[in-house]
């Protein structure tokens, strides 16, 4: 191998280690190594952005749109209230839960179907009387699980079919091709869940770590007569105060300013509306010119709906530009224009200095924010979810328009009328075209960020084939297990698998496949079983709450902590493991 290989191999290990030791973002570390594969010449400018002009790569982004289509048609909503009715047990509710997240995320991304999803869980369990927490998890995994049954399930499988054209020349898999695997992996799964988890999960009630506004907001009053009047919120001292945040102004004769900026300036009798340590009311009240308001304690200011408000509850991400950082430091109000009124963490609201919390990825937020907010951040990557607790039913009059659009497109790829890419892009322009969701809203489903990771892995998985890597450690492979085929089968899954819990599961997919087909064709086995267990090890992710983003999603809304994941997720991983691994060896020939 020459320096070209071990060039390509150290930019391959360097990858690995930079998205599983630091914060850096997937897509800038998969640029960074596109650029250095380009400029050291080792692929060629139309190599190293063959990536972008992908099939599997706009096939995904094509999906993303229908998605959006779904959901902004209310498609999801009008599913789940057809179908989850009224259970009398744990069991019974996952019986009627397991339907429509199966069916969903089988022909949708997982991300918009558990995010719809989850406020509607959250309303169901109030009415059911059962805990989000012995829901949230089985709603997570369930999603994985559908995600599997067929080639648009999971931008994964789109990926690594997209890429498995591009590396052999041949035409791919079908749309169904995946279910023959995924089919009993995710009945057995949902078995699994069905028996097991009742006992395992927790029951926390309904821990609603914001239920309460008046546990963490206080109100005061600008005496008329003091000397505030006419000063702005800087210069009243009232923007850097240690234990509280200034979260909203309301005006004699019902003005409302929310996310306060420092040159805002107050007038005779506003009403300031403070977040943080209530504990603190007495600080403010030693402030010349503040008076105590007759509802404090009672925070009706913020129980009462405004036009001009919204309350949002989000979930911050392992990719948010806040994280690490304390409230204050980060400078939360200027970057995303909303006051954080609370954070939650592991079901419980954190208490002491609000300014001082440091962000996690999977803190829960309750921020009060202006309406564009939600509008702004539901596709945004700093926040997985946002529910926005002020927003009205969503109406349903183009649900079962979307839902024909998007079954008609699947009908067609699936009988070969047309392929899995056209498909995909003709129900996107008729979700766009029919109103199912708007221009903006179809912009703001593409998430960028998972397109930039895809297509730079895509020159990464070229440069480990072209430049003798890939056979290398297909050599490896072979020498370990022997040349036995179920081993190397077991050690492509369990590869995948580690990989997948360290970085992204597409990467782990794009850097993974090449090896293998450079080690099945050595070996003379099937190349079938083998990208079956890349696609089914790249999403069964169960084990953590970061491992897989609809994990991280639930992590807060059900009130679980880590040890909760690792509780049912160590064994669900072992067992959709051992099902996957049965199959592939029992029905599908591992030789040629």
């Amino acid at each position: 191998m020459d320096w070209q290989g071990w060039f390509a191999l150290a930019l391959a290990v360097g990858a690995v280690v930079t998205l599983s030791l630091t914060r850096i973002a997937p897509h800038m570390v998969m640029m960074a190594v596109l650029t250095l594969l380009s400029a050291s010449g080792i692929l060629t400018a139309e190599q190293a952005l063959a990536g972008f002009a992908n099939s599997g790569l706009i096939t995904v982004a094509a999906m993303f749109v229908v998605a959006a289509g779904i959901h902004g048609s209310g498609g999801i909503d009008l599913l789940v209230n057809k179908l989850l009715g009224h259970p009398r047990s744990v069991r019974s509710a996952y019986s009627r839960l397991f339907a429509p997240v199966l069916l969903l995320s089988g022909l949708l991304n997982n991300t918009p179907v558990v995010a719809t999803m989850i406020p509607a869980i959250h309303a169901w369990c109030r009415k059911i009387r059962i805990a989000p927490s012995k829901l949230m998890i089985p709603l997570s995994y369930t999603a994985i699980l559908g995600g599997s049954l067929t080639l648009v399930g999971t931008s994964t499988n789109l990926v690594v079919n997209g890429q498995y054209q591009q590396l052999t020349g041949d035409d791919g898999f079908a749309l169904f091709s995946i279910t023959l695997i995924g089919a009993p992996v995710a009945v057995l799964g949902m078995a699994f869940i069905w028996w097991w988890f009742p006992r395992w999960l927790p029951d926390r009630g309904e821990q609603q770590a914001f239920g309460n506004l008046r546990e963490f907001t206080l109100e005061v009053t600008v005496d008329p007569h003091g000397p505030l009047v006419g000063k702005t919120v800087a210069q009243a001292g009232l923007r850097h105060l240690e234990r509280v945040y200034l979260a909203e102004v309301e005006r004699q004769g019902g003005t409302l300013v929310t996310a306060v900026p420092s040159e805002e300036v107050l007038q005779a009798g506003d009403r300031l509306v403070f977040a943080g340590d209530t504990q603190a009311i007495s600080d403010l009240l030693r402030i010349n010119g503040i008076l105590p308001s007759p509802e404090n304690g009672h925070s009706a200011t913020l129980n009462r709906y405004r036009a001009e408000r919204r309350l949002v509850e989000a979930v911050v991400s392992p990719h948010c530009a806040a994280l690490g950082k304390n409230i204050r430091d980060a400078k939360f109000r200027e970057r995303y224009g909303a006051v954080v009124l609370a954070v939650a963490r592991n079901g419980e609201r954190v208490t002491g200095n609000l300014g001082n919390i440091r962000l996690k990825a999977g803190d829960t937020l309750l921020l009060e924010a202006r309406p564009a907010f939600v509008t702004r951040q539901r596709y945004n990557k700093d926040f997985l979810l946002v529910n926005d607790l002020n927003a009205e039913a969503p109406r349903h009059e183009r649900a079962y328009l979307s839902w024909g659009i998007l079954l008609v497109a699947v009908g067609l790829a699936a009988v070969g009328v047309l392929s899995m890419l056209n498909a995909a892009l003709i129900a996107a322009g008729l979700m766009i075209f029919t109103g199912c969701c708007s221009v903006n809203q179809a912009e703001r489903s593409l998430d960028l960020t998972v397109l930039i990771t895809i297509a730079a892995s895509f020159a990464l998985g070229t440069a480990l084939q072209q430049t003798g890597v890939a056979e290398l450690l297909a050599h490896g492979i072979i020498d370990v297990s022997g040349a036995t085929p179920w081993l190397m089968l077991i050690l492509t899954y369990i590869a995948v698998s580690l990989l997948t819990e360290t970085i992204t599961n597409n990467a782990s997919a794009v850097l993974m496949l090449p090896i293998v087909l450079e080690m099945t064709d050595q070996a003379g086995l099937a190349h079938e079983p083998f990208v079956f267990a890349i696609m089914m090890a790249a999403s069964a992710s169960f084990a953590t709450p970061l491992g897989y983003q609809t994990n991280l999603m639930v992590y807060g809304p059900g009130g679980y902590r880590f040890a909760d994941f690792l509780k049912v997720g160590v064994p669900m991983n072992l067992f959709i493991a051992t099902v996957t691994l049965s199959l592939l060896m029992l029905f599908w020939p591992l030789t040629r």
